[in-house]
């Protein structure tokens, strides 16, 4: 079995690449606004993966999971607003505060005033599943007739890891201290690797839209060049026949002119 540092470890340098290479791609490409909102999901999500790290070694304390917890759900939130964003859809700041500040508070509460882990996961898994939960149509929506098949991608890995964390959250339930992210069996290792590989696969699907509609956006471009090309072409056409026209109409008036 891995040990918790090797998995906390591995979960830091995933979201730290994937936050490098969402940063590349909002260098790229400046306009393209969701890559920024996905760069900060990335690195805010490596950030709370290395304070839940520290509980490992400050095992005396449980403020490393409240950090934890807390950008966790900020960087669900950040990822969520980045599907609106690509979508066209209203960005606000109003919802991802509001559940970031009740993953805060909730914790906080079952932490230090009411000491109870099936509550702490219980606020942790509705505050960490409901930004998916309100952009999962966007995902399996048609856009313009069709799913494309990174949004498709993106959706099903979504549907997965909620069913992943209600499964915990029942686990939880059931069976007090066995589904906790510190106390690991082989059960929790196993997982770990799994959410790991789904982090990767739905930024993946979120890649995959982005070259989706990038590639789109490249061949609007080329079909309207197309059309001024061809509008230009009919132009220069019905020019060159006015002048034609007009130099006929020229040349009869002068044989007429000469002829009286």
């Amino acid at each position: 079995m891995l040990s918790v540092p090797t998995l906390w470890t591995v979960f830091i340098i995933n979201f730290l690449a994937l936050g490098l290479i969402w940063a590349y791609v909002a260098h790229s490409y400046p306009a393209f606004g969701a890559a920024r909102l996905w760069t900060a999901s990335a690195f805010v999500a490596s950030a709370g993966a290395a304070c839940a790290m520290l509980r490992v070694m400050l095992t005396d304390s449980l403020l490393p999971l409240l950090a934890a917890g807390t950008l966790m759900v900020f960087a669900a939130g950040l990822a969520a607003m980045g599907i609106k964003r690509f979508y066209g859809k209203p960005v606000g700041w109003r919802r991802t505060a509001l559940s970031t500040a009740f993953a805060f508070a909730g914790l906080g509460v079952f932490i230090f005033a009411y000491d109870s882990l099936q509550m702490r996961i219980l606020v942790y898994t509705v505050a960490q599943v409901m930004p998916f939960v309100l952009t999962l149509k966007l995902l399996l929506s048609p856009e313009n007739g069709r799913v494309s098949p990174g949004a498709r991608l993106a959706g099903v890995v979504a549907s997965v890891l909620i069913g992943i964390y209600a499964l915990r959250l029942v686990g939880a339930l059931l069976q007090p201290g066995e589904y906790s992210f510190v106390r690991f069996n082989a059960g929790q290792s196993l997982v770990i690797l799994l959410m790991v590989f789904l982090s990767m696969a739905l930024n993946f699907g979120f890649l995959l839209m982005s070259i989706d509609r990038l590639r789109n956006e490249v061949a609007d471009l080329a079909h309207r060049a197309a059309q001024q090309q061809r509008g230009l072409v009919e132009i220069r056409r019905d020019q060159r026949r006015a002048r034609e026209q007009l130099g006929h109409q020229r040349g009869d008036g002068l044989v007429t002119d000469q002829r009286v």
